[in-house]
């Protein structure tokens, strides 16, 4: 991975001042939403807009499209045009197996990736063969409601009704070399429920959070950048890995080659994250 996904946050296709507001936030990535947050009636005015917006002035911030699915009657349309736009990624809702990504992979140009929305039992089921299923997919997106209403399930303070399906997900990720962004946090006013919930992704392996509202961004920006503690402790194993002449000992504990790829990551991940602010 080669750029930070701590904060993702969703943007309504057909509202313009948002999308140009946008230019503006200290979001990492960007999903430009053709989908749920699209009116049927509005379907194909935000069609144009995202794909021309998406084009221009927004820096170093990854720009997904969200496209309709294919089934739908807007679907092959919007996909299309966002192969057309040439943004970083195209993220693909309710993805249930490895067949409709790869027949969509090899339309792609340029850059321009694959990403899939993992929100159906049968696509959880299916993570592995998804993960694997081309060169071209560089990240899941935990689709954590429409998983919850498929489940027949609940919301929950500690998300025991989805964490199989986040935990299948996650493995099928690492497995493969993708990046893995969790769902999002609906109340977006509860600043303390999406910093605990935020810091469970982060536990669990997650490399982001999606999010619905820019008031989201300064807590999940936070919780998932390593803390100048982590970094300092990080570059620590590494020396003292580097320098021993027998075993690595750190505070009384011994240092293994696995401590030390951990804050090669974490030191990693934080500059990438300061290259984001310049």
């Amino acid at each position: 991975m080669s750029h930070p996904y701590r904060s993702v946050l969703y943007l309504p296709g057909s509202r313009e001042r948002v999308l140009e507001k946008a230019k503006g936030l200290a979001a990492d990535a960007l999903i430009f939403d053709l989908e749920d947050a699209v009116a049927p009636e509005d379907k194909l005015a935000a069609r144009d807009l995202v794909c021309e917006m998406v084009q221009h002035g927004y820096g170093a911030r990854k720009r997904l499209i969200r496209i309709n699915g294919l089934e739908s009657v807007w679907g092959e349309a919007d996909l299309k045009a966002a192969i057309a736009a040439e943004p970083d990624g195209i993220l693909i809702p309710k993805v249930n197996g490895a067949v409709e990504l790869q027949a969509i992979a090899g339309q792609l140009k340029g850059k321009t990736r694959l990403w899939a929305m993992m929100e159906t039992p049968l696509g959880i089921l299916n993570a592995k063969e998804i993960a694997a299923s081309t060169p071209l997919l560089e990240g899941f997106v935990m689709g954590t409601n429409d998983l919850v209403k498929e489940l027949f399930a609940e919301h929950m303070p500690d998300r025991a009704p989805v964490m199989t399906s986040l935990s299948l997900c996650l493995l099928a990720a690492r497995a493969y070399g993708l990046v893995c962004i969790d769902g999002v946090y609906n109340a977006f006013k509860d600043e303390d429920g999406l910093r605990a919930e935020c810091q469970q992704g982060l536990a669990m392996g997650f490399d982001g959070k999606t999010l619905i509202h820019p008031a989201q961004i300064e807590v999940t920006n936070d919780v998932f950048a390593p803390s100048e503690a982590d970094l300092t402790l990080a570059q620590r194993y590494i020396e003292a890995f580097e320098n021993a002449s027998g075993v690595a000992v750190v505070d009384g504990k011994i240092v293994e080659n696995l401590h030390v790829e951990n804050a090669v990551r974490l030191l990693a991940k934080a500059d990438m994250i300061a290259k984001m602010k310049t």
